[in-house]
């Protein structure tokens, strides 16, 4: 639907963990689409913050979002008494404070990938999205549900039903996907 060219890698973190990034195109109207679907419909679904060696922030929204607009390539996810933005488009400041190219494209989205690893961890592996802008600075990360935990994020036996939401979510953001699940 979204995606033009459909890319996988293979790396290793840092950690030592294997990853499997599938590449979307970062194009504002992607990225547009994919956040309001996850935090419109999907808000109660998922875990959300920056997940960075030495700080994972795992936010949970309590409600849908009050509203999610755009603005000088700015999304703004507004949940009530907090909200976060996003520079996925267009960045051109004001008037009176002209944003640098160099700057704009520093701050907006360049990499956009669902993951999964499914390494040696405390979860059993992790199923998401995450994202960078033009300094490869993580910008955010989505936990899909992880079928090694239950709602309360305490180990249980694996439910691979979990992974629905993440495949969906592939198959609707990167067309040449194809459903996982473990042999």
């Amino acid at each position: 639907m979204i995606n033009a060219a459909y890319r996988t890698e293979h790396i290793e973190d840092v950690d030592g963990l294997p990853y499997e990034y599938e590449f979307m195109e970062p194009t504002e109207t992607a990225l547009l689409a994919l956040i309001k679907d996850l935090f419109e419909v999907h808000w109660s679904e998922i875990v959300f913050g920056t997940c960075i060696q030495g700080a994972v922030f795992e936010i949970r929204a309590m409600a849908p979002p009050k509203k999610i607009t755009m603005f000088d390539g700015y999304l703004t996810v507004d949940l009530g008494y907090w909200h976060f933005h996003l520079c996925v488009g267009e960045h051109h400041g004001t008037k009176a404070t002209p944003t640098t190219r160099a700057l704009a494209d520093l701050r907006r989205a360049a990499k956009a990938v669902f993951f999964r690893s499914t390494g040696n961890t405390c979860a059993g592996g992790s199923w998401g999205f995450r994202m960078w802008n033009g300094a490869d600075e993580q910008m955010l990360t989505v936990f899909f549900p992880n079928p090694y935990l239950d709602d309360r994020f305490k180990p249980q036996k694996p439910d691979w039903s979990k992974l629905q939401l993440w495949n969906e979510m592939r198959r609707k953001y990167l067309p040449d996907a194809k459903d996982w699940l473990p042999d």
